[in-house]
């Protein structure tokens, strides 16, 4: 089943977790998911801003989105399986 813009088909809160622990989760996560679905990973690792998109491009995976909350910090990165 594929996700509308709405609603992932899969979520990971990685909040606390320091580099690498959120990518090598999220690749975990991946590995069980199909082509075209999403994950949206929540983290807090400021390093998380750069090894996601680096994640996705060698990876073949489409960054749909990376967000950051100006209060919190915290980090939403839409993430579409390829």
């Amino acid at each position: 089943m594929s996700s509308t813009a709405n609603s992932p088909d899969r979520y990971l809160d990685l909040k606390g977790l320091k580099c690498p622990l959120p990518v090598l989760k999220a690749r975990r996560a991946i590995k069980d998911m199909s082509t075209g679905q999403v994950l949206e990973v929540r983290a807090d690792d400021p390093a998380a801003q750069l090894d996601f998109p680096h994640f996705c491009e060698t990876q073949g995976h489409a960054l749909i989105t990376a967000d950051r909350d100006a209060t919190t910090g915290e980090l939403t990165f839409r993430i579409k399986v390829g």
